[in-house]
């Protein structure tokens, strides 16, 4: 029988076989599609106790004639790994606790469990496997006749699921047949998984078909499918043949694109954005990329790209471009917390479709070090700005930035008001280049005095990330860096600063519960002396994000003064961070690290400095927005100034 198809096309080499075993792909599909359709997309989520979206209980309708019963599930041959399979995938087994409805209830679950078990014996290349459930001392086909069985009142009904493993099969022969008249390369079943004398699981069948499909259509064929698969399962040999047929369907190219749901935004603004070009060779890949942008925009909580069930009268592929707007104005807040910074607050106000394409206006405020002295010693930094995406075609971006600042570490204090405009190109899904100016003037002092700085600089930056995940990346990697010549105006003093930044990840196993992560950075400013430049633009070590375990800002040269010495800062650093991070349970996890760094009085870091080691693990509690992490880390080289421990709190893993 054809999976889901009318035309039989599976049929068994010997008539002794299990009669159960006739269609066993046509088994396992279904089984599939029950697994696939029957979860539940989660609406409410709890974070520390509290739960967010949703009522503290829930309701649960009563059954009616409860009828409690026990069941056990016994496998003979086999291994461990099926064994763990077929029980966690029996709902008698599972739902012993949740009692059905009555005799019906409880036979309908023997039904399914059955058909559920047989298509994970397929699953696993056991076609030749058989599945006994009896009911109160009675097979199930003569309980299923009857429509009853005995059962004393009071007393659980005694379930028993028999399971034979059966032989493993392996797949023969296999073909991928494309229809007649169809100009396309070769599609080798090899390459699609289909290996002769490997375990023919009904899933590699079904995983090749989307495969196919996939590759047909990454080829111009919007429409192409499996029309039809013959699978002919041998118990003599135990080798499965298979024989997919597709059907590409007709080449084509994109047509017209339409936009539905759009109410503030500019039809044209989003089909430039989308960036999908008519005429242009039919590809998926062309289709996905226009979602992410759209999606990219930040404005919308939803977009989709649907393609028409047939081509248009010149032979086009007609798209409809589906979105739903999100609201314009939004306001946010956060908090941070560390034993060597103290608390810090955040807030911003954004809209986020001023003019209709998805220009943005931010306000944003920040406060730091709270609790780390008084009024006097608070650090803030407000500013506004205004982002244009499209500004320069659909990949290119346009920011402008105006603000004040304060800061006071232990080692400067600097005021200071400063604005920066700033151009971004994507050059590819991962590759990001940007050009821009910045200019500040500032009244900043430190051990070595006070000064007032006017700086003007143009910098250019590239950023290439391959991370899975921002908050809470597994694999790939991060790399960006920055060169920035600057003029200061009030010192004549000309500069450049150069800084750069590599991070990786790499889950150990498959579950992606133990993730090894790396992170090196270095920076310098060429050309200037020490004193030439403005404390806050030179390099610091210490503190979270950098060297965890050392006071914020307190690893670099230092200098003697009468109340004994003080940081400076330096001409260039170099740091690294190593962590191992481990999932305990779903939503528990710890991470060991280790971090190094110094900051050096020469442009080049010459180790003239020793490197800091800071050490500690954490603690991440795994939330639908991020990790939540709380790091201690101790100094293993302490210097003045310096804890001897120091805590962590904040969103995301630490890089």
């Amino acid at each position: 029988m054809t999976l889901g198809r009318r035309d039989p096309c599976i049929r068994e080499c010997e008539s002794t076989g299990p009669a159960h075993v006739r269609h066993p792909v046509f088994v396992a599909f279904l089984s599939l599609f029950v697994v696939a359709f029957g979860i539940q997309t989660a609406s409410a989520f709890e974070i520390f106790g509290h739960k967010f979206f949703e009522s503290e209980e829930e309701e649960v309708t009563p059954v009616p004639d409860p009828l409690p019963y026990e069941a056990t599930l016994d496998l003979k041959g086999g291994d461990d790994d099926l064994e763990e399979t077929l029980q966690n995938n029996s709902t008698l087994v599972a739902k012993q606790d949740t009692p059905p409805s009555g005799e019906p209830g409880l036979i309908a679950r023997a039904l399914a469990d059955q058909e559920q078990l047989i298509a994970r014996l397929y699953g696993a290349a056991r076609y030749g496997g058989t599945v006994k459930i009896t009911v109160a001392g009675q097979p199930l086909t003569q309980v299923v006749n009857a429509g009853t069985f005995p059962h004393s009142a009071g007393k659980p009904v005694k379930v028993v699921v028999s399971i034979a493993a059966g032989p493993l099969f392996s797949f023969g022969q296999t073909s991928i047949r494309v229809a007649a008249g169809v100009e396309t390369p070769p599609l080798d079943p090899v390459t699609f998984g289909l290996l002769k004398g490997t375990p023919a699981r009904s899933g590699t069948i079904l995983d090749a078909e989307s495969a196919i499909v996939a590759t047909l259509k990454k080829r111009g064929y919007p429409f192409a499918k499996v029309l039809d698969r013959e699978i002919v399962a041998d118990h003599a040999t135990r080798t499965v043949d298979v024989t997919l047929h597709a059907a590409p369907g007709p080449r084509t190219v994109f047509g017209s694109a339409t936009v539905e749901g759009a109410k503030r935004t500019d039809t044209d603004f989003i089909l430039q954005q989308a960036a999908i070009p008519e005429g242009a060779p039919y590809t998926p890949d062309t289709l996905r990329k226009a979602e992410k942008n759209l999606r990219d925009l930040g404005i919308f909580s939803s977009a989709r790209v649907v393609e028409a069930k047939e081509l248009d009268g010149d032979g086009h592929l007609p798209l409809t471009i589906e979105v739903s707007e999100r609201k314009r104005s939004i306001i946010g807040g956060g908090a941070s917390w560390s034993s060597t910074e103290g608390v810090g607050l955040e807030a911003y106000w954004r809209h986020r479709n001023l003019f209709g394409r998805a220009e943005q206006l931010a306000v944003e405020g920040s406060v730091g070090r709270l609790t780390n002295g008084g009024a006097d010693d608070l650090e803030y930094d407000a500013h506004v700005t205004f982002t244009k995406p499209g500004a320069f075609g659909p990949a290119t971006s346009f920011s402008s930035t105006v603000g004040a600042r304060q800061e006071k570490p232990e080692t400067y204090e600097s005021r200071s008001v400063y604005g920066k405009v700033r151009a971004t190109r994507d050059l590819s899904e991962s590759l990001t280049a940007g050009l821009g100016s910045e200019i500040s003037y500032a009244r900043e002092e430190d051990a070595l005095g006070a000064a007032n700085y006017a700086l003007f600089g143009v910098f250019g930056e590239i950023t290439w990330d391959t991370r899975d995940n921002i908050l809470d990346p597994t694999e790939g990697f991060r790399v960006s860096g920055t060169l920035e010549p600057a003029y200061d105006v009030e010192t004549g003093g000309l500069m450049t600063f150069v800084k750069g930044s590599a991070s990786a990840y790499r889950a150990v196993d498959d579950a992606k519960r133990f993730v090894l992560a790396g992170r090196v950075a270095a920076g310098s400013v060429i050309g200037a002396s020490l004193t030439d430049i403005q404390p806050s633009r030179r390099f610091y070590v210490g503190g979270g994000g950098s060297v965890r375990g050392y006071a914020y800002r307190n690893v670099g040269p230092r200098v003697n003064t009468s109340s004994g010495t003080e940081t400076v800062g330096g001409l260039s650093f170099l740091e690294a961070s190593a962590e191992a991070r481990i999932k305990v349970t779903d939503t528990i996890g710890v991470v060991p690290f280790v971090d190094v760094g110094a900051a050096y009085s020469n442009e080049i870091p010459d180790f003239s400095e020793p490197l800091k080691v800071g050490a500690g693990v954490g603690l991440r509690y795994y939330t639908p927005i991020g990790p939540l992490r709380l790091d201690v880390a101790v100094p293993l080289d302490p210097g003045p100034d310096d804890p001897s421990f120091a805590l962590y709190l904040g969103l995301s893993q630490a890089f």
